[in-house]
């Protein structure tokens, strides 16, 4: 049972008005629109449809039948990044073998390999912070991802390398998520950056997956590039590296900043056929837009591994259903070996750049020194 809440922790203010930055600074128009429609559960916008509360958000992904392919939705710009065949543009029996396929090698025995190729990473990008020196967290998860998708999909490429080129992919093909116009020079970026990257990951150009391998790529760089410094950001500002230092704490801590942090705040989705939610009628050809960030209380409840939310409701950042994320595990393990190396150097925040151009709202870079031994850091 949870326990009841207390006082924010100290520090939660700051915490939140920097995390507020990585939305207010890429996208303020639609950050402004959904938190004046955040009080209500489902609104409709025209053929827009709003979904902020978790129940609808979870009938929305459980029950509503959903346009895999429609244009503006993951699934379309995965089809953007590939001719299709990518799990996430995937209906049926198509989908339960890719899922399949995919859960193996991120289950615990797989996750249990990759694990030391993001440790010894780890051990040598945070070296610097031992010494006295600066360093910046998005660099790490950006050569930390690229490593992880590498060994994951056996590639020879150079993990810096394969995290940019999943990064401009990934901006290329899903800026049109939002609501604004569309270029027509955008799908022209969108196919050069996707050739780019399954270049890296399949030379010779003979894969039948390479549609999958480029989308998986993409999902797993750009989550953990979005995810990792926002999460250990919060651990600075909010003051939370006694609960990061903690073995029994840390994993509570971990699903609390991977709820509060929402990698993927805004699900674009479409009806395929008419249904209610929240009471409210939804059309076929509806646009769904799925505010995981309020589904999961990020906005209100603030990251406390002593008072976490309920379990179902701090899941929902990995989706629901059968469309649930199956690279939970990996991030979990991942923001928890991230933790456990910065806890002993207590960083401090000293430089701060929202990067504007993202698929994900996220920093540009994230700078921190060692606050162990001062217990001081200049906040940005």
């Amino acid at each position: 049972m949870t326990a009841p809440p207390t006082a924010a922790p100290p520090g939660t203010r700051a915490a939140r008005r920097r995390d507020r930055r990585v939305y207010t600074r890429s996208h303020p128009v639609l950050f402004a629109l959904l938190a004046a429609t955040r009080g209500r559960p489902v609104t409709r916008l025209g053929r827009a449809v709003l979904v902020q509360d978790g129940v609808p958000y979870r009938e929305a992904l459980t029950r509503v039948p959903l346009d895999r392919t429609a244009a503006g939705t993951t699934g379309g710009a995965a089809r953007e990044l590939s001719d299709g065949g990518t799990l996430f543009d995937q209906t049926g029996a198509e989908h339960r073998g890719a899922r399949r396929a995919v859960a193996a090698d991120l289950g615990a025995a797989g996750v249990a390999q990759l694990r030391p190729v993001w440790r010894k990473l780890l051990e040598q990008e945070l070296a610097p912070l031992g010494a006295g020196g600066a360093v910046d967290l998005v660099e790490v998860a950006r050569v930390l991802s690229g490593a992880t998708v590498c060994a994951l999909l056996g590639s020879t490429a150079d993990p810096r390398d394969l995290a940019a080129a999943a990064t401009v992919a990934a901006a290329a093909a899903v800026r049109d998520h939002l609501p604004g116009p569309r270029f027509p020079h955008r799908t022209r970026a969108a196919a050069e950056a996707a050739a780019r990257l399954e270049s890296l990951l399949d030379p010779g150009g003979h894969r039948s997956d390479a549609a999958l391998r480029s989308v998986l790529a993409v999902a797993a760089v750009t989550t953990t590039v979005a995810a990792l410094p926002r999460a250990a950001a919060w651990c600075a500002d909010a003051r939370l590296w006694d609960q990061a230092a903690d073995d029994r704490l840390r994993p509570a801590l971990v699903t609390e900043l991977l709820r509060v942090t929402a990698p993927s705040p805004l699900l674009p989705r479409v009806a395929a056929a008419d249904a209610r939610l929240g009471g409210r009628p939804v059309r076929a050809g509806d646009r769904l837009l799925l505010v995981a960030r309020h589904a999961v209380r990020a906005h209100s409840a603030p990251p406390d591994a002593h008072h976490p939310v309920e379990p179902a409701v701090a899941q929902l950042v990995f989706g629901a259903g059968p469309h649930a994320c199956p690279g939970a595990r990996l991030a979990r393990t991942q923001l928890d070996d991230v933790l456990a190396a910065l806890a002993p150097h207590r960083p401090t925040v000293v430089r701060a750049r929202v990067d504007r151009r993202a698929a994900l709202p996220g920093w540009r870079s994230l700078t921190v020194r060692s606050g162990a031994h001062d217990g001081r850091g200049e906040q940005s």
